[in-house]
């Protein structure tokens, strides 16, 4: 195995396939002890990787701000480029952070790429996570395209590229990790300490998600969180800014609306004070979203709905997960607006039963809430549970 000084790991997307990504650096780590590990992200998600470990630096890039415009992303590949790295990996297939690979300067390029940058790489593989539309007209060139949802874990694909690229073969795959600092923690437990007793068991509620074909009706969370109130539980609300108005449709449904175990901090927190608070909580109740895979990070038991979303490559990463799919012959289409109207519009995630959602929700429960903010991870043990809903359940 050839070795390296200063390593640029590239992965520019969203939360959930940043936390997807860390497995490599603590990979990295354990083959290269002595070099230089830097990872190139997305300015916004720096919450989530300046804290890792395995890091010696984090470059940032602004892709909606500053550095978004011809000349400033060229100004960002020239600061780059005198880096002088020596290996760069890029875990992102689109342009920019192709782009971005192709011209870093550095001696061995490996990873994803767009075709035309492709030829400044050392090598390239495919990514298995990610559907792949395949051509059916003459040539495969052509519509209409058959969508074949991807078949290998992230994680699993992006451990790939250091094998079959640099050709590694000692795997340290410790999970999905996120460190926060303790000025994050302090902030967290201020805000936990202002919203809930000690002896409280909270459960988290993720309902938003990037597409609505990955969302669970409003009204099965209300359903859900009553029974939690019921049982005297808390229940949180976390997401981003744009979930604001599904969460207040959502508690508008709730029968016990008015109970002050019910706290809403969508919108309100730094992706380190979610990683923080979720830590605390009992269970987490989500869609497939960025949030459900901090949650993973930060250990919390976790219950989710697949609808559009292929399992395979986005599975919550925790074997004492439960992940719920759609029973629906329509999944996983991966479409991010449902083409079915009627009472079949978005019946992938309407046959997921509240009732069906909830018997794992107990179960977890029973089996976790006393650990809550200290519950073990085992190493290696990754692979959660996949349990295919019924209609009649």
């Amino acid at each position: 195995m050839k070795k390296y000084n200063n390593i640029l790991v590239i992965n520019l997307m969203h939360i959930g396939d940043l936390m997807l990504a860390t497995p490599v650096l603590r990979t990295l780590r354990a083959n290269y002890p002595q070099a230089r590990i830097t990872l190139l992200a997305d300015k916004k998600l720096s919450d989530l990787v300046v804290h890792n470990k395995w890091l010696d630096e984090c470059l940032l890039i602004d892709k909606k701000g500053e550095d978004n415009s011809l000349p400033a992303f060229i100004k960002f590949i020239m600061k780059v480029r005198q880096k002088n790295y020596d290996l760069v990996i890029n875990l992102h297939r689109n342009e920019r952070a192709s782009a971005l690979a192709a011209f870093s300067g550095a001696g061995t390029i490996v990873g994803y790429s767009k075709p035309l940058f492709s030829l400044f790489f050392s090598k390239v593989i495919n990514n298995p996570s990610v559907a792949h539309h395949i051509g059916q007209g003459p040539f495969h060139l052509f519509p209409p395209f058959k969508y074949v949802p991807g078949w290998k874990h992230q994680v699993h694909a992006h451990l790939d590229v250091l094998k079959e690229c640099l050709g590694i073969e000692k795997i340290d795959d410790g999970g999905l990790e996120m460190w926060v600092s303790e000025e994050d923690a302090a902030r967290a437990e201020k805000i936990w300490q202002e919203n809930y007793s000690d002896d409280t068991k909270v459960v988290a509620f993720n309902i938003g998600a990037s597409w609505i074909t990955k969302r669970w009706i409003d009204s099965y969370f209300a359903q859900c969180a009553d029974e939690l109130l019921d049982k005297g539980y808390g229940v949180a609300f976390f997401g981003g800014p744009m979930d604001t108005d599904i969460v207040e449709q959502c508690i508008g449904q709730m029968k016990n609306k008015e109970s002050n175990l019910i706290k809403i901090f969508t919108g309100k927190l730094s992706l380190a004070e979610l990683a923080a608070m979720l830590k605390k909580c009992a269970l987490m109740l989500t869609t497939d979203s960025g949030p459900m895979h901090v949650g993973v990070s930060q250990g919390v038991p976790v219950v989710t709905m697949f609808g559009a979303s292929p399992v395979p490559g986005f599975y919550p990463y925790d074997a004492k997960d439960v992940l719920v799919k759609s029973p629906e012959p329509c999944h996983p289409c991966g479409i991010h607006q449902c083409p079915h109207e009627g009472e079949r519009n978005l019946a992938c995630m309407k046959n997921i039963t509240v009732a069906t959602v909830m018997k794992y929700v107990w179960e977890l429960l029973a089996k976790y809430e006393d650990q809550a903010g200290n519950v073990p991870r085992e190493y290696g043990a990754y692979q959660c549970r996949v349990v295919e809903a019924t209609k009649a359940e």
